[in-house]
Protein backbone atom coordinates (compact mmCIF):
# COMPACT_ATOMS: atom_id res chain seq x y z
CA UNK A 1 0.00 0.00 0.00
CA UNK A 2 1.78 3.16 -0.92
CA UNK A 3 2.60 5.99 1.85
CA UNK A 4 -0.20 8.12 2.19
CA UNK A 5 -2.70 5.24 2.20
CA UNK A 6 -1.04 3.84 5.86
CA UNK A 7 -4.43 3.82 7.49
CA UNK A 8 -6.82 1.00 7.10
CA UNK A 9 -9.17 0.96 4.83
CA UNK A 10 -13.06 0.93 6.70
CA UNK A 11 -15.84 -1.37 6.51
CA UNK A 12 -19.26 -1.91 7.36
CA UNK A 13 -20.87 -1.51 9.43
CA UNK A 14 -18.53 1.16 10.57
CA UNK A 15 -18.81 2.97 6.95
CA UNK A 16 -22.94 3.79 7.68
CA UNK A 17 -21.91 4.90 10.83
CA UNK A 18 -19.01 7.55 9.92
CA UNK A 19 -20.53 8.66 6.97
CA UNK A 20 -23.87 9.40 8.74
CA UNK A 21 -22.33 10.95 11.42
CA UNK A 22 -20.57 13.25 9.20
CA UNK A 23 -23.83 13.65 6.98
CA UNK A 24 -25.62 14.50 9.80
CA UNK A 25 -23.30 17.66 10.97
CA UNK A 26 -23.38 19.59 8.18
CA UNK A 27 -27.22 19.16 7.76
CA UNK A 28 -27.86 20.05 10.98
CA UNK A 29 -25.58 23.23 10.02
CA UNK A 30 -27.91 24.07 6.87
CA UNK A 31 -31.68 22.92 8.32
CA UNK A 32 -31.94 25.93 10.25
CA UNK A 33 -31.92 27.96 6.66
CA UNK A 34 -34.89 26.19 5.25
CA UNK A 35 -37.89 28.40 4.99
CA UNK A 36 -39.09 32.40 5.35
CA UNK A 37 -38.84 31.96 9.22
CA UNK A 38 -35.35 30.97 8.44
CA UNK A 39 -32.62 30.90 11.33
CA UNK A 40 -29.28 32.36 11.10
CA UNK A 41 -26.17 30.41 10.97
CA UNK A 42 -22.90 32.43 12.68
CA UNK A 43 -19.71 31.64 10.85
CA UNK A 44 -16.02 32.72 12.28
CA UNK A 45 -13.62 34.83 9.55
CA UNK A 46 -10.53 32.91 10.27
CA UNK A 47 -8.47 35.32 8.42
CA UNK A 48 -9.40 39.05 9.42
CA UNK A 49 -10.66 40.58 12.75
CA UNK A 50 -14.03 41.20 11.15
CA UNK A 51 -17.10 39.98 13.29
CA UNK A 52 -18.77 36.48 12.36
CA UNK A 53 -20.26 35.98 9.15
CA UNK A 54 -24.51 36.00 9.15
CA UNK A 55 -25.61 33.38 7.10
CA UNK A 56 -28.77 32.09 6.05
CA UNK A 57 -28.22 30.45 2.35
CA UNK A 58 -27.01 26.82 2.53
CA UNK A 59 -25.29 26.45 -0.27
CA UNK A 60 -22.56 29.56 1.29
CA UNK A 61 -22.46 27.78 4.40
CA UNK A 62 -21.56 24.23 2.91
CA UNK A 63 -18.67 26.49 1.00
CA UNK A 64 -17.35 27.87 4.34
CA UNK A 65 -16.93 24.24 5.88
CA UNK A 66 -13.81 22.61 5.04
CA UNK A 67 -13.19 19.74 6.82
CA UNK A 68 -14.10 17.89 10.06
CA UNK A 69 -11.62 16.89 12.61
CA UNK A 70 -12.93 13.21 12.75
CA UNK A 71 -11.14 12.12 9.05
CA UNK A 72 -14.17 9.15 9.38
CA UNK A 73 -17.23 11.79 9.64
CA UNK A 74 -15.42 14.08 7.10
CA UNK A 75 -16.43 11.95 4.06
CA UNK A 76 -19.52 11.75 4.59
CA UNK A 77 -20.02 15.61 5.23
CA UNK A 78 -17.70 16.50 2.32
CA UNK A 79 -19.84 14.47 -0.08
CA UNK A 80 -23.22 16.31 0.93
CA UNK A 81 -21.21 19.31 0.74
CA UNK A 82 -20.19 18.23 -2.78
CA UNK A 83 -23.59 17.76 -3.63
CA UNK A 84 -24.96 21.38 -2.39
CA UNK A 85 -22.31 22.76 -3.40
CA UNK A 86 -22.99 21.72 -7.14
CA UNK A 87 -26.75 22.84 -6.70
CA UNK A 88 -25.92 25.96 -5.94
CA UNK A 89 -23.96 26.57 -8.86
CA UNK A 90 -26.19 25.04 -10.86
CA UNK A 91 -29.44 27.00 -9.76
CA UNK A 92 -28.59 28.84 -7.19
CA UNK A 93 -31.32 27.90 -4.69
CA UNK A 94 -32.76 24.99 -2.75
CA UNK A 95 -29.90 23.74 -0.92
CA UNK A 96 -31.43 23.92 2.88
CA UNK A 97 -34.53 21.26 0.80
CA UNK A 98 -32.02 18.94 -0.63
CA UNK A 99 -30.25 18.58 2.29
CA UNK A 100 -33.08 17.62 4.88
CA UNK A 101 -34.03 15.60 1.82
CA UNK A 102 -30.98 13.74 2.06
CA UNK A 103 -30.61 13.31 5.21
CA UNK A 104 -34.51 11.60 5.69
CA UNK A 105 -33.82 9.20 3.10
CA UNK A 106 -30.25 8.11 3.95
CA UNK A 107 -30.75 7.50 7.46
CA UNK A 108 -33.75 5.73 6.59
CA UNK A 109 -32.21 3.30 4.19
CA UNK A 110 -28.84 2.36 6.15
CA UNK A 111 -31.55 1.56 9.03
CA UNK A 112 -33.43 -1.12 6.61
CA UNK A 113 -30.05 -1.82 4.98
CA UNK A 114 -28.78 -2.54 8.13
CA UNK A 115 -32.26 -5.15 8.51
CA UNK A 116 -30.84 -6.70 5.82
CA UNK A 117 -32.22 -5.60 2.99
CA UNK A 118 -30.14 -5.31 -0.81
CA UNK A 119 -28.35 -1.62 -0.78
CA UNK A 120 -27.60 -2.15 -4.63
CA UNK A 121 -31.68 -3.26 -5.31
CA UNK A 122 -32.74 -0.33 -2.70
CA UNK A 123 -31.05 2.45 -4.64
CA UNK A 124 -32.86 0.67 -7.86
CA UNK A 125 -35.73 1.45 -6.59
CA UNK A 126 -35.28 4.66 -4.94
CA UNK A 127 -34.41 6.09 -8.15
CA UNK A 128 -37.87 4.75 -10.06
CA UNK A 129 -39.77 6.41 -7.12
CA UNK A 130 -37.41 9.72 -7.90
CA UNK A 131 -38.95 9.71 -11.23
CA UNK A 132 -42.15 9.41 -9.97
CA UNK A 133 -41.85 12.51 -7.89
CA UNK A 134 -40.66 14.54 -10.91
CA UNK A 135 -42.94 13.52 -12.88
CA UNK A 136 -45.91 14.68 -10.32
CA UNK A 137 -43.92 17.96 -9.56
CA UNK A 138 -44.22 18.80 -13.57
CA UNK A 139 -47.61 18.20 -13.63
CA UNK A 140 -48.49 20.46 -10.44
CA UNK A 141 -46.22 22.83 -12.78
CA UNK A 142 -48.07 26.06 -13.27
CA UNK A 143 -46.72 29.02 -15.90
CA UNK A 144 -46.20 32.76 -13.98
CA UNK A 145 -45.25 35.71 -16.30
CA UNK A 146 -47.09 39.07 -14.58
CA UNK A 147 -45.47 41.51 -11.96
CA UNK A 148 -47.85 40.48 -9.73
CA UNK A 149 -47.18 36.95 -8.98
CA UNK A 150 -43.03 37.49 -10.39
CA UNK A 151 -43.52 39.42 -7.27
CA UNK A 152 -44.59 36.65 -5.02
CA UNK A 153 -42.28 34.48 -6.33
CA UNK A 154 -39.67 37.15 -5.56
CA UNK A 155 -40.85 37.62 -1.94
CA UNK A 156 -40.79 33.62 -0.75
CA UNK A 157 -37.20 34.11 -1.36
CA UNK A 158 -36.02 36.73 -0.11
CA UNK A 159 -38.85 38.00 2.63
CA UNK A 160 -37.67 41.37 1.23
CA UNK A 161 -41.27 43.13 -0.08
CA UNK A 162 -38.99 46.28 -1.62
CA UNK A 163 -36.84 44.17 -3.23
CA UNK A 164 -39.40 41.89 -4.52
CA UNK A 165 -41.71 44.21 -6.01
CA UNK A 166 -38.81 45.83 -7.78
CA UNK A 167 -37.34 42.41 -9.26
CA UNK A 168 -41.05 41.54 -10.28
CA UNK A 169 -41.39 44.15 -12.23
CA UNK A 170 -37.90 44.40 -13.92
CA UNK A 171 -38.60 40.79 -15.32
CA UNK A 172 -42.22 41.85 -16.05
CA UNK A 173 -40.56 44.20 -18.64
CA UNK A 174 -37.52 42.22 -20.24
CA UNK A 175 -38.37 38.97 -19.23
CA UNK A 176 -37.50 35.61 -18.73
CA UNK A 177 -34.18 35.73 -20.47
CA UNK A 178 -33.73 39.64 -20.78
CA UNK A 179 -30.61 40.87 -18.82
CA UNK A 180 -29.87 42.25 -15.43
CA UNK A 181 -27.07 43.74 -13.89
CA UNK A 182 -27.02 44.00 -10.34
CA UNK A 183 -24.55 46.20 -8.59
CA UNK A 184 -23.78 48.18 -5.38
CA UNK A 185 -25.53 51.26 -5.36
CA UNK A 186 -24.59 54.63 -3.23
CA UNK A 187 -27.40 55.46 -1.60
CA UNK A 188 -29.31 53.39 1.19
CA UNK A 189 -32.37 51.89 -0.83
CA UNK A 190 -32.68 50.00 -4.36
CA UNK A 191 -32.66 51.75 -7.91
CA UNK A 192 -33.18 50.65 -10.99
CA UNK A 193 -32.73 51.89 -14.44
CA UNK A 194 -34.04 50.24 -17.90
CA UNK A 195 -31.87 50.30 -20.99
CA UNK A 196 -33.44 50.52 -23.69
CA UNK A 197 -31.86 47.92 -27.05
CA UNK A 198 -29.03 46.31 -26.80
CA UNK A 199 -25.40 46.66 -25.66
CA UNK A 200 -21.77 45.71 -25.22
CA UNK A 201 -19.40 46.89 -22.97
CA UNK A 202 -16.91 48.35 -25.69
CA UNK A 203 -16.91 51.76 -26.57
CA UNK A 204 -15.36 54.69 -28.35
CA UNK A 205 -12.01 54.48 -29.56
CA UNK A 206 -11.18 57.96 -29.83
CA UNK A 207 -12.52 60.65 -27.02
CA UNK A 208 -12.64 63.24 -30.23
CA UNK A 209 -15.88 61.24 -31.12
CA UNK A 210 -17.86 62.17 -28.22
CA UNK A 211 -20.68 65.14 -29.24
CA UNK A 212 -22.16 65.46 -25.92
CA UNK A 213 -19.46 66.83 -23.62
CA UNK A 214 -21.47 66.36 -20.60
CA UNK A 215 -23.14 62.80 -20.76
CA UNK A 216 -19.70 61.82 -22.61
CA UNK A 217 -21.71 60.38 -25.29
CA UNK A 218 -22.77 60.46 -28.95
CA UNK A 219 -25.75 59.60 -30.92
CA UNK A 220 -26.39 58.26 -34.69
CA UNK A 221 -29.98 57.93 -36.33
CA UNK A 222 -30.52 55.91 -38.94
CA UNK A 223 -27.29 54.69 -38.76
CA UNK A 224 -25.14 52.10 -41.27
CA UNK A 225 -23.05 49.96 -39.34
CA UNK A 226 -19.56 47.84 -40.11
CA UNK A 227 -18.74 44.93 -38.08
CA UNK A 228 -15.66 43.66 -37.97
CA UNK A 229 -12.92 42.10 -35.47
CA UNK A 230 -10.16 43.28 -37.92
CA UNK A 231 -6.66 45.07 -36.79
CA UNK A 232 -6.76 48.52 -38.58
CA UNK A 233 -2.88 49.84 -38.54
CA UNK A 234 -3.64 51.84 -41.72
CA UNK A 235 -5.56 54.52 -43.16
CA UNK A 236 -5.33 52.69 -46.61
CA UNK A 237 -7.03 49.78 -44.96
CA UNK A 238 -10.06 52.14 -43.60
CA UNK A 239 -10.07 53.88 -46.90
CA UNK A 240 -12.43 51.69 -48.77
CA UNK A 241 -15.36 51.72 -46.06
CA UNK A 242 -15.78 55.68 -46.73
CA UNK A 243 -15.62 55.80 -50.27
CA UNK A 244 -18.67 52.71 -50.41
CA UNK A 245 -20.47 55.05 -47.60
CA UNK A 246 -19.80 58.03 -49.71
CA UNK A 247 -21.03 56.69 -52.74
CA UNK A 248 -24.17 54.82 -51.33
CA UNK A 249 -25.02 58.75 -50.01
CA UNK A 250 -24.54 57.04 -46.39
CA UNK A 251 -24.70 60.13 -43.59
CA UNK A 252 -24.11 58.26 -40.26
CA UNK A 253 -21.43 55.22 -39.69
CA UNK A 254 -20.39 53.06 -36.77
CA UNK A 255 -17.65 51.12 -37.52
CA UNK A 256 -16.50 47.94 -35.19
CA UNK A 257 -12.81 47.05 -35.34
CA UNK A 258 -10.75 45.28 -32.60
CA UNK A 259 -8.16 47.93 -33.13
CA UNK A 260 -7.84 51.37 -34.88
CA UNK A 261 -4.24 53.09 -35.33
CA UNK A 262 -4.39 56.90 -34.75
CA UNK A 263 -3.30 57.47 -37.92
CA UNK A 264 -6.50 55.76 -39.51
CA UNK A 265 -8.48 57.22 -36.73
CA UNK A 266 -7.36 60.12 -37.64
CA UNK A 267 -8.89 59.57 -40.82
CA UNK A 268 -12.22 58.84 -39.45
CA UNK A 269 -11.73 62.47 -37.68
CA UNK A 270 -11.22 64.32 -40.77
CA UNK A 271 -14.13 62.84 -42.64
CA UNK A 272 -16.42 62.99 -39.73
CA UNK A 273 -18.45 66.19 -40.03
CA UNK A 274 -22.16 67.07 -39.26
CA UNK A 275 -22.96 68.57 -42.99
CA UNK A 276 -21.07 65.46 -44.35
CA UNK A 277 -20.62 62.63 -42.91
CA UNK A 278 -20.92 61.60 -38.87
CA UNK A 279 -18.65 58.56 -37.73
CA UNK A 280 -18.35 56.77 -34.83
CA UNK A 281 -15.97 53.81 -34.11
CA UNK A 282 -16.01 51.69 -31.16
CA UNK A 283 -13.76 48.26 -30.09
CA UNK A 284 -15.23 44.85 -31.06
CA UNK A 285 -16.69 43.61 -27.71
CA UNK A 286 -15.58 39.88 -26.08
CA UNK A 287 -12.37 38.42 -24.87
CA UNK A 288 -11.16 36.75 -27.27
CA UNK A 289 -11.55 35.43 -30.88
CA UNK A 290 -14.26 33.28 -29.70
CA UNK A 291 -16.37 35.97 -27.80
CA UNK A 292 -16.35 38.23 -30.28
CA UNK A 293 -17.28 35.85 -33.18
CA UNK A 294 -20.09 35.52 -31.10
CA UNK A 295 -21.07 39.23 -31.30
CA UNK A 296 -20.13 39.35 -34.66
CA UNK A 297 -22.65 36.50 -35.55
CA UNK A 298 -25.71 38.03 -33.27
CA UNK A 299 -25.01 41.40 -34.48
CA UNK A 300 -24.78 40.57 -38.01
CA UNK A 301 -28.40 38.56 -37.66
CA UNK A 302 -29.98 41.55 -35.48
CA UNK A 303 -28.62 44.26 -38.12
CA UNK A 304 -28.34 42.71 -41.25
CA UNK A 305 -24.84 43.26 -42.90
CA UNK A 306 -21.90 40.74 -43.37
CA UNK A 307 -19.10 40.33 -40.95
CA UNK A 308 -15.67 41.10 -41.40
CA UNK A 309 -13.66 38.37 -39.74
CA UNK A 310 -9.74 38.35 -38.89
CA UNK A 311 -9.80 34.31 -38.97
CA UNK A 312 -10.65 33.96 -42.48
CA UNK A 313 -8.38 37.02 -43.97
CA UNK A 314 -11.25 39.19 -44.61
CA UNK A 315 -10.28 43.13 -45.54
CA UNK A 316 -11.99 46.09 -46.35
CA UNK A 317 -10.94 46.23 -49.81
CA UNK A 318 -13.84 44.67 -51.88
CA UNK A 319 -16.87 46.01 -49.25
CA UNK A 320 -19.97 46.71 -51.07
CA UNK A 321 -22.95 48.55 -49.45
CA UNK A 322 -24.95 45.52 -48.70
CA UNK A 323 -22.06 44.68 -46.37
CA UNK A 324 -23.24 47.48 -44.62
CA UNK A 325 -26.01 46.20 -41.57
CA UNK A 326 -28.54 49.22 -40.60
CA UNK A 327 -29.93 49.80 -37.19
CA UNK A 328 -32.69 52.90 -36.21
CA UNK A 329 -30.34 54.72 -33.89
CA UNK A 330 -27.10 53.68 -32.29
CA UNK A 331 -25.31 55.25 -29.72
CA UNK A 332 -21.92 54.84 -27.91
CA UNK A 333 -19.71 56.44 -25.14
CA UNK A 334 -16.63 55.74 -23.75
CA UNK A 335 -17.64 52.46 -21.93
CA UNK A 336 -19.77 50.68 -23.76
CA UNK A 337 -21.94 51.33 -27.61
CA UNK A 338 -25.72 49.75 -28.05
CA UNK A 339 -28.16 49.97 -30.99
CA UNK A 340 -32.48 50.42 -31.32
CA UNK A 341 -34.18 49.13 -33.96
CA UNK A 342 -31.73 46.83 -35.71
CA UNK A 343 -32.87 46.51 -39.23
CA UNK A 344 -31.67 42.30 -39.75
CA UNK A 345 -34.22 39.72 -41.19
CA UNK A 346 -37.28 38.91 -38.25
CA UNK A 347 -37.40 35.48 -39.79
CA UNK A 348 -33.72 34.53 -39.70
CA UNK A 349 -33.50 36.23 -35.87
CA UNK A 350 -36.07 33.89 -34.77
CA UNK A 351 -34.14 31.06 -36.21
CA UNK A 352 -31.28 32.46 -34.77
CA UNK A 353 -32.94 32.73 -31.57
CA UNK A 354 -34.16 29.17 -31.61
CA UNK A 355 -30.75 27.92 -32.37
CA UNK A 356 -29.54 29.48 -29.05
CA UNK A 357 -32.25 28.46 -27.38
CA UNK A 358 -31.77 24.71 -27.96
CA UNK A 359 -28.21 24.97 -27.42
CA UNK A 360 -28.58 26.42 -23.92
CA UNK A 361 -31.89 23.66 -23.09
CA UNK A 362 -29.67 20.97 -24.17
CA UNK A 363 -25.91 22.01 -22.79
CA UNK A 364 -24.35 20.76 -19.37
CA UNK A 365 -21.69 23.12 -19.15
CA UNK A 366 -22.71 26.01 -16.69
CA UNK A 367 -20.47 28.29 -18.06
CA UNK A 368 -21.79 28.05 -21.44
CA UNK A 369 -25.37 28.00 -20.66
CA UNK A 370 -24.32 31.58 -18.82
CA UNK A 371 -22.82 32.90 -22.73
CA UNK A 372 -25.93 30.93 -24.30
CA UNK A 373 -28.22 33.04 -21.51
CA UNK A 374 -26.75 36.27 -22.01
CA UNK A 375 -26.84 36.46 -25.70
CA UNK A 376 -30.28 35.57 -26.23
CA UNK A 377 -30.99 38.27 -23.74
CA UNK A 378 -29.29 40.56 -25.43
CA UNK A 379 -31.40 39.73 -28.42
CA UNK A 380 -34.47 40.29 -27.31
CA UNK A 381 -33.35 43.46 -26.41
CA UNK A 382 -34.58 43.40 -22.34
CA UNK A 383 -31.93 45.17 -20.47
CA UNK A 384 -32.33 46.39 -17.04
CA UNK A 385 -29.94 47.68 -13.85
CA UNK A 386 -30.38 47.14 -10.62
CA UNK A 387 -28.73 49.33 -7.92
CA UNK A 388 -28.86 47.63 -4.05
CA UNK A 389 -27.56 50.37 -1.55
CA UNK A 390 -27.62 50.03 2.43
CA UNK A 391 -26.51 51.59 5.60
CA UNK A 392 -22.99 49.35 5.35
CA UNK A 393 -20.86 47.70 3.59
CA UNK A 394 -21.64 44.35 4.83
CA UNK A 395 -25.73 45.32 4.30
CA UNK A 396 -24.88 46.21 0.72
CA UNK A 397 -23.07 42.75 0.43
CA UNK A 398 -25.52 40.71 2.09
CA UNK A 399 -28.86 42.18 0.48
CA UNK A 400 -26.52 42.69 -3.34
CA UNK A 401 -26.36 38.73 -3.02
CA UNK A 402 -29.73 38.11 -1.62
CA UNK A 403 -30.61 40.48 -4.91
CA UNK A 404 -28.67 37.92 -7.14
CA UNK A 405 -30.01 34.49 -5.59
CA UNK A 406 -34.38 35.98 -5.70
CA UNK A 407 -32.96 36.92 -9.42
CA UNK A 408 -31.79 33.70 -10.23
CA UNK A 409 -35.11 32.08 -8.85
CA UNK A 410 -37.53 34.37 -10.11
CA UNK A 411 -35.67 34.04 -14.13
CA UNK A 412 -36.33 29.98 -13.32
CA UNK A 413 -39.76 30.57 -12.92
CA UNK A 414 -40.35 32.67 -15.67
CA UNK A 415 -38.94 30.10 -17.56
CA UNK A 416 -40.22 26.82 -16.33
CA UNK A 417 -43.16 27.85 -13.92
CA UNK A 418 -44.13 27.67 -10.08
CA UNK A 419 -45.07 25.07 -7.84
CA UNK A 420 -46.83 25.16 -4.42
CA UNK A 421 -44.44 26.64 -1.86
CA UNK A 422 -43.96 25.66 1.79
CA UNK A 423 -42.81 22.19 1.16
CA UNK A 424 -46.65 21.72 -0.12
CA UNK A 425 -45.39 20.54 -3.55
CA UNK A 426 -43.58 17.71 -2.55
CA UNK A 427 -46.44 16.34 0.20
CA UNK A 428 -48.90 16.00 -2.96
CA UNK A 429 -46.78 13.49 -4.22
CA UNK A 430 -47.44 11.02 -1.28
CA UNK A 431 -50.62 9.86 -2.50
CA UNK A 432 -48.77 8.53 -6.19
CA UNK A 433 -46.29 6.88 -4.07
CA UNK A 434 -48.53 5.21 -2.44
CA UNK A 435 -49.96 3.99 -5.12
CA UNK A 436 -47.02 2.61 -6.27
CA UNK A 437 -46.23 0.56 -2.71
CA UNK A 438 -50.20 -0.69 -3.68
CA UNK A 439 -49.02 -2.70 -7.01
CA UNK A 440 -45.87 -4.12 -5.54
CA UNK A 441 -45.13 -6.79 -3.65
CA UNK A 442 -40.98 -6.79 -3.85
CA UNK A 443 -39.89 -6.07 -0.47
CA UNK A 444 -36.99 -3.54 -1.69
CA UNK A 445 -39.50 -2.12 -3.48
CA UNK A 446 -41.80 -1.37 -1.02
CA UNK A 447 -39.09 0.00 1.28
CA UNK A 448 -38.52 2.33 -1.00
CA UNK A 449 -41.01 3.77 -2.10
CA UNK A 450 -41.79 3.91 2.01
CA UNK A 451 -38.68 6.16 2.35
CA UNK A 452 -39.69 8.67 0.17
CA UNK A 453 -43.18 8.41 1.29
CA UNK A 454 -41.42 9.82 4.51
CA UNK A 455 -39.08 12.00 3.18
CA UNK A 456 -41.10 14.01 1.07
CA UNK A 457 -42.86 15.29 4.21
CA UNK A 458 -39.45 16.57 5.98
CA UNK A 459 -39.33 19.85 3.93
CA UNK A 460 -42.76 20.92 5.30
CA UNK A 461 -42.09 19.32 8.72
CA UNK A 462 -38.67 21.57 9.06
CA UNK A 463 -39.90 25.09 7.31
CA UNK A 464 -42.70 24.40 10.99
CA UNK A 465 -40.30 23.94 12.88
CA UNK A 466 -37.66 26.61 12.08
CA UNK A 467 -40.64 29.04 12.76
CA UNK A 468 -41.40 27.18 16.02
CA UNK A 469 -44.23 25.27 15.65
CA UNK A 470 -45.25 21.77 16.23
CA UNK A 471 -44.65 20.12 12.75
CA UNK A 472 -46.64 17.09 13.65
CA UNK A 473 -50.00 19.03 14.88
CA UNK A 474 -49.25 21.42 11.48
CA UNK A 475 -48.91 17.76 8.80
CA UNK A 476 -52.21 16.92 10.45
CA UNK A 477 -53.70 20.29 9.81
CA UNK A 478 -52.48 19.86 6.09
CA UNK A 479 -53.70 16.56 5.59
CA UNK A 480 -57.23 17.40 6.49
CA UNK A 481 -57.01 20.52 5.04
CA UNK A 482 -56.59 18.60 1.51
CA UNK A 483 -54.73 19.17 -1.52
CA UNK A 484 -52.57 22.63 -2.26
CA UNK A 485 -53.39 23.42 1.42
CA UNK A 486 -50.31 23.98 3.26
CA UNK A 487 -49.14 25.29 6.28
CA UNK A 488 -48.10 29.19 6.41
CA UNK A 489 -45.69 30.38 9.26
CA UNK A 490 -45.95 33.65 8.29
CA UNK A 491 -50.00 33.67 10.05
CA UNK A 492 -49.77 30.70 11.93
CA UNK A 493 -52.67 29.22 9.92
CA UNK A 494 -53.53 26.46 6.90
CA UNK A 495 -53.79 28.45 3.56
CA UNK A 496 -54.45 27.16 0.14
CA UNK A 497 -50.48 28.13 -1.19
CA UNK A 498 -51.64 29.12 -4.80
CA UNK A 499 -54.32 31.41 -3.51
CA UNK A 500 -52.03 33.03 -1.27
CA UNK A 501 -49.42 33.44 -3.61
CA UNK A 502 -46.76 30.77 -1.53
CA UNK A 503 -44.94 29.43 -4.67
CA UNK A 504 -41.53 28.10 -5.14
CA UNK A 505 -39.87 27.67 -8.87
CA UNK A 506 -40.45 24.64 -10.24
CA UNK A 507 -37.10 24.40 -11.57
CA UNK A 508 -35.48 24.46 -8.17
CA UNK A 509 -37.35 22.43 -6.17
CA UNK A 510 -37.12 19.74 -8.90
CA UNK A 511 -33.14 20.08 -8.98
CA UNK A 512 -33.25 20.18 -5.12
CA UNK A 513 -35.14 16.63 -5.07
CA UNK A 514 -33.56 15.04 -7.68
CA UNK A 515 -30.21 16.04 -6.02
CA UNK A 516 -30.81 15.37 -2.65
CA UNK A 517 -32.57 11.81 -3.09
CA UNK A 518 -30.52 11.03 -6.12
CA UNK A 519 -27.38 11.33 -3.78
CA UNK A 520 -28.86 9.37 -0.89
CA UNK A 521 -29.23 6.61 -2.56
CA UNK A 522 -25.48 6.42 -4.25
CA UNK A 523 -24.36 7.05 -0.75
CA UNK A 524 -26.72 3.91 0.25
CA UNK A 525 -24.28 1.63 -1.72
CA UNK A 526 -20.53 2.77 -0.28
CA UNK A 527 -18.98 -0.07 1.64
CA UNK A 528 -16.21 0.96 2.00
CA UNK A 529 -13.73 4.01 2.82
CA UNK A 530 -10.19 4.60 2.28
CA UNK A 531 -8.65 7.53 3.88
CA UNK A 532 -5.66 10.00 3.23
CA UNK A 533 -2.65 10.18 5.97
CA UNK A 534 -1.94 13.85 4.25
CA UNK A 535 -5.46 15.21 2.88
CA UNK A 536 -5.41 16.77 -0.38
CA UNK A 537 -6.09 20.78 -0.63
CA UNK A 538 -10.14 20.78 -0.92
CA UNK A 539 -10.95 22.13 -4.78
CA UNK A 540 -13.75 23.66 -5.85
CA UNK A 541 -15.39 20.82 -7.63
CA UNK A 542 -16.19 20.58 -11.70
CA UNK A 543 -19.40 22.18 -12.78
CA UNK A 544 -22.85 20.04 -12.87
CA UNK A 545 -24.41 18.37 -15.58
CA UNK A 546 -27.68 19.14 -15.12
CA UNK A 547 -29.85 16.46 -16.27
CA UNK A 548 -32.35 16.45 -19.30
CA UNK A 549 -35.19 14.91 -17.77
CA UNK A 550 -35.42 17.56 -14.80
Amino acid sequence: MSNNLRLPPVFQPTTYRAFMAGADRIVATIRPTLGPVARTVAIQRPLDQRGPELLDNGGVIAKRIIQLPDYRADVGAMFVRDMLWRLQEQEGDGTATAAVLFQATFNEGVRLVAAGLNARRLQGFLEEGIEVILNELRRQTVPVNDAHHLAQVAFTVCQDRELSDLLGEIFDIVGGYGRLEIREGSSRGLEREYVEGIYWERGLLSRQMVADPQRLRSELEDAAIVLSDLNIQEPQQILPVLVTAFQAGLKRLLIVADEIADSALSLLLANSKPDHMQILAVKTPGFGREQQADFLVDAAVLCGGRPFLRATGDTFKAIRSEDFGRARRVWADLRSFGLIGGMGDPRQLRRHLAALRAAHSETDDLALRGKLHERIGRLMGGSATLRVGGVTVRDIEARKELAERTAAAVRGAMQEGVVPGGGVALLACRPALQRCIDATHDPEARAAYRILLRAVAEPLRTIVANAGYDPSDALAEVRMAGPDYGFDVLTGRVTAMGAAGITDPANVVKAATYAGLTSAALALTIDVMVHRTEQPAHATPPSPARRKRL
